[in-house]
C-alpha cells in the first residue's frame, strides 16, 4: 500500500509540471495564438530559476525568475507574430531551438551546482493521516496552487466579462476589434501570461521536481503540454486531469522498475510519448469534435482594418 501512496504522490508532482505549462498554453490558444516554443521557454526558465536559487537560496525567487524569463521570451515571440505577422509555427519552433541552444550554452556553469536540502512540506494534521497523508497531503505548495489555478482560470474564462472578451478575441478577433477592444494588446498580454506559466513550470522542474540542472532536462514536456491542450479540448479542468494522467504514465516506468518488471529501460522511457501519440491519434479520429471546441482563429494572424 505504501508503494501505491508514493506512486500517487509522485504522479501529482510530475503532473504539476505539465499542468502549469498546459494552462499557460491554453491561455495562448484562447486568444488565437499557437505557441510552439514552450519547450525552449521551459528550458531557459528552468536554468534561470535554478541559477536564482543557487544565488539566493530562496525557491520562490527562483520561481519568480523563471516566470520573468518565460514572460520575456513569450513577449518577444508575441511581438514577432502579432505585430510583425511572422508565421506562428515557424517562430515557435525557432523559439524552441533558441531556448535549447542558449540554455545549453549558459547552463554549463551550473551542471555541477547543487541546491540546499529540500524542505519537506506537509499539510497540518492531514499530512499525518495513514496512506492519504503520504499520497496527497505532503506535496509542495505549488501542487495545490496549481489545482486552485485551474479552477480559478475556468471560472474566470466562463464566468467573467474579461474571460468572455478573451474568448471573443480567439473566436472572432475582427468582431472584438469592431467593439473597440485592442485585440493585439490583449493577445500580447495573454501570450506573456502564458509564457510566465511555462516559465513557472520550468522553474518548478529544476528547483523542486528534480533539483538540479542538466542540459535538455525538460525532455519533451513542453511538447506533451502542447498535446494536452488539444486532449483537454481547451478546458482548464480537463487539462488538470490530463496532466495527472500523463504524469502517472511517466511515473509508471519507475514503478515497474522498482517492482522488478523486466522490460528494457528504453521501452519504459518511451511510455509518456507513446501515450501522447496514442491520445492524439484517438482524438484525431473525430475532427469535427476538435473544430467545435478549438478557438476559431487559432494560428491565424489578425490585421486591424484589413
Amino acid at each position: 500500500m505504501e508503494t501505491y501512496a508514493l506512486l500517487i504522490a509522485s504522479t501529482l508532482s510530475a503532473g504539476t509540471v505539465l499542468a502549469i505549462a498546459s494552462l499557460g498554453l491554453l491561455i495562448n490558444d484562447k486568444v488565437g495564438v499557437l505557441n510552439l516554443g514552450a519547450e525552449g521557454m521551459m528550458l531557459c526558465s528552468a536554468l534561470a530559476g535554478f541559477a536564482a536559487v543557487v544565488a539566493t537560496g530562496n525557491d520562490w525567487l527562483g520561481f519568480a525568475m523563471g516566470m520573468l524569463v518565460g514572460a520575456l521570451l513569450a513577449g518577444v515571440f508575441g511581438i514577432l507574430v502579432i505585430w510583425l505577422n511572422t508565421n506562428q509555427y515557424a517562430t515557435g519552433l525557432a523559439l524552441t531551438l533558441f531556448g535549447a541552444g542558449i540554455s545549453a550554452f549558459a547552463g554549463t556553469a551550473y551542471v555541477k551546482e547543487t541546491l540546499a536540502p529540500r524542505v519537506q512540506f506537509a499539510l497540518p494534521w492531514l499530512g499525518d493521516l495513514p496512506w492519504f497523508g503520504p499520497a496527497l497531503f505532503r506535496q509542495h505548495p505549488l501542487v495545490y496552487l496549481t489545482v486552485a489555478m485551474a479552477v480559478g482560470l475556468a471560472l474566470w474564462l466562463y464566468r467573467t466579462r474579461w474571460g468572455l472578451v478573451l474568448r471573443c478575441v480567439g473566436e472572432n478577433p475582427a468582431s472584438a476589434h469592431a467593439l473597440g477592444y485592442r485585440v493585439r494588446l490583449i493577445r500580447l498580454a495573454a501570450v506573456m501570461v502564458g509564457g510566465a506559466l511555462c516559465g513557472l513550470a520550468g522553474a518548478y522542474l529544476s528547483v523542486v521536481y528534480t533539483p538540479l540542472w542538466v542540459e535538455g532536462m525538460v525532455a519533451g514536456k513542453g511538447w506533451i503540454a502542447l498535446a494536452l491542450t488539444t486532449f483537454a479540448t481547451w478546458r482548464p479542468a480537463r487539462v488538470l486531469l490530463g496532466a495527472y494522467l500523463f504524469g502517472g504514465v511517466t511515473m509508471l516506468q519507475f514503478h515497474f522498475q522498482s517492482t522488478g518488471v523486466e522490460l528494457p529501460s528504453q521501452v519504459l522511457s518511451m511510455l509518456p510519448y507513446l501515450a501522447t501519440i496514442l491520445v492524439l491519434a484517438l482524438i484525431s479520429r473525430n475532427p469535427q469534435w476538435i473544430r467545435i471546441n478549438m478557438p476559431a482563429s487559432l494560428g491565424k494572424p489578425f490585421h486591424p482594418g484589413g
